[in-house]
């Protein structure tokens, strides 16, 4: 197995979503390597037909940094110092930013969670993670929604 040098961990600042983060920063640490936390801004065609009613897109990249930054050190202050971190948002298509974000980055793993879908919306969409397993240029770790009870028993 090649050595894992750089992660990305996307998060969509949700709570399981943090415990795909948290399984990034302790592989990364293990092995020196640099997580890359990454939140889309999921913009669909409606966005472009309606955009005059949004605030410009700086500021909701702004807005989101923020929140980012703010999610990264409520959360992770215990190992964020321990590990090499970047952060970057960005506005698109969840699925497909993050395929290319890996492409373009050289990752060696993508380490994120499911929010496990089901029914009718599932099977109509497909969820995120589905579609970046399908289409990645390197192995995907998929943290699946009964992981967020485990780590939540152990933090206790």
């Amino acid at each position: 197995m090649e050595t894992i040098r750089k992660i990305l961990a996307p998060t969509d600042f949700s709570e399981l979503s943090g415990v795909g983060v948290r399984l990034a920063m302790e592989t990364a640490r293990s092995g020196g390597a640099e997580v890359i936390v990454y939140h889309v801004i999921a913009v669909g065609d409606e966005w472009f037909d309606r955009r005059e009613e949004f605030p410009p897109y700086r500021d909701m990249l702004a807005e989101q940094k923020r929140i980012l930054d703010e999610f990264l050190r409520k959360n992770f202050s215990d190992c964020i110092n321990l590990v090499e971190v970047r952060q970057a948002v960005e506005l698109g298509v969840p699925h497909t930013n993050i395929v290319a974000t890996a492409e373009r980055e050289g990752v060696d793993m993508i380490v994120m969670s499911t929010h496990g879908r089901t029914g009718l919306d599932h099977i109509l969409m497909g969820s995120v993670a589905e579609k970046v397993v399908a289409r990645a240029p390197c192995p995907v770790l998929v943290v699946p929604r009964h992981a967020r009870r485990a780590a939540m028993a152990t933090a206790a």
